[in-house]
């Protein structure tokens, strides 16, 4: 009697758990530290550093406040002169502003990061190493995670990024829906399809960061694993991993928000990768590079801690 053939699949078995934890990981670290985004989005953008430069001009209080400072530290007391400034003048809501917009991007580009990389490790270790992780395996699984999900939501952003640097009340505490599709008709409107596309070349250079993240989270998870302090080192290897990361690759952050930023008086400053480099260095300086890293990383180290923190645990108790 003949054998039933055999059903070749390409995903391993449960493939999608990797696509249901990465989504809910990152939609619980989005929303817990989305006040942190908004000031990062500001701090990167120069359409907020000319507002409150004008701002001085006239009260004399801009520049106390938002004038660059030369010790690194004080951008943390910074941040939260900020936080406090939107709560005050904007209305709280203002500190989730384009969080809508984030979280409809969070959520797929989470789950498919996610479910590319843990997927893609399997297969490329399956099919060219044996059946071995070694840091090739997470070094090429990573690479095409962070391409994948940097095409598929590159419009995301872009409508995120606009949102957020929108500073009147109105917008502040009025219809997120409404705002998200106004600012998708201006671009459409003034831009064309190639509008929702803005910064995603700076988006394929910030692949590095999505890599170096992961490889370094492989090697540090391992550290602790099979000890009872295996948990702890899931949720400090992945914060180590992502501030680590984004200290090398931050400046792709800055010059990707300058790519992102709507036209003013109907121009476009910033229109490519290597165009928006030199002028940030030509106007303000090799440190601008790093505006708002502060914020940042306030946000994303306990954002990746959250996000894996969930993402692991819903593979462990799936597998129960």
């Amino acid at each position: 009697m003949a054998e039933a053939p055999t059903k070749l699949t390409f995903f391993p078995d449960k493939s999608w758990r990797h696509f249901v934890a990465g989504g809910v990981g990152g939609m619980c670290g989005a929303i817990v530290t989305s006040p942190f985004d908004v000031v990062k989005t500001r701090l990167q953008s120069s359409l907020f550093r000319e507002k409150n430069v004008s701002m001085a001009g006239v009260s004399g209080a801009g520049a106390a406040a938002y004038a660059p400072r030369p010790n690194l530290f004080y951008n943390f007391i910074e941040t939260g002169h900020i936080i406090r400034d939107i709560y005050r003048e904007e209305s709280p809501r203002a500190l989730f502003k384009g969080l809508g917009p984030t979280l409809v991007g969070v959520v797929p580009a989470r789950s498919i990061n996610f479910f590319v990389y843990g997927n893609g490790k399997q297969i490329i270790a399956n099919n060219f190493n044996q059946g071995q992780e070694n840091t090739f395996v997470h070094l090429t699984a990573a690479a095409t995670a962070g391409i994948a999900t940097g095409t598929a939501t590159n419009p995301i952003w872009v409508v995120k990024t606009r949102l957020q640097l929108q500073s009147d009340a109105a917008r502040s505490t009025g219809k997120a829906i409404g705002a998200s599709l106004g600012t998708i008709r201006t671009i459409l409107h003034e831009e064309g399809i190639r509008g929702f596309y803005k910064g995603l070349s700076a988006s394929y250079l910030g692949v590095t960061e999505s890599t170096i993240q992961w490889v370094l989270y492989e090697r540090l998870k391992r550290l602790t694993a099979g000890t009872d302090l295996e948990w702890l080192g899931m949720v400090g290897g992945a914060g180590a991993a992502k501030c680590v990361a984004t200290l090398i690759t931050y400046p792709h952050e800055v010059i990707r928000t300058r790519l992102r930023q709507p036209k003013v008086d109907g121009v476009m400053k910033y229109t490519g990768l290597v165009q928006t480099f030199r002028l940030v260095l030509a106007e303000e300086g090799a440190r601008s590079m790093y505006s708002g890293l502060s914020a940042h990383l306030m946000r994303v180290v306990p954002n990746a801690a959250i996000m894996y923190s969930i993402y692991e645990f819903i593979l462990s108790w799936d597998k129960k």
